[in-house]
């Protein structure tokens, strides 16, 4: 149920900066309002998930899944550029939250 509650708070946490990024090009109340609730309920989600999931672990697996997957969105939704730097970068966070996530299987 935990984790559960860290894979929405991750979706929840993308979804904010989704709207972050749409509320920066627009003049509209609603992109604002979402970041707020998004970011809102991806804090509370990840508060869950505290509750059994190591800090570490989960801020890490939160926060480095979050930047990957808003990396790729950058790239295939909002045209941005993809080079060798950014795609080691990526590749450099995601062996970075497996191996916290391994080390911390032992405990």
């Amino acid at each position: 149920m935990h984790w559960l509650a860290l894979a929405a708070a991750i979706v929840f946490e993308v979804s904010g900066t989704i709207s972050m990024k749409v509320a920066a090009a627009s003049n509209g109340w609603l992109p604002w309002t979402l970041v707020f609730v998004l970011y809102g309920l991806s804090f509370v989600l990840l508060i869950q998930a505290l509750k059994a999931i190591e800090v570490g672990i989960a801020y890490a697996i939160w926060a480095g899944i979050g930047t990957v997957l808003i990396a790729t969105i950058g790239i295939l939704w909002f045209s941005e550029a993809l080079n060798w730097g950014k795609s080691i970068s990526i590749a450099l966070i995601v062996a970075g939250v497996v191996g916290l996530n391994l080390s911390g299987a032992a405990h």
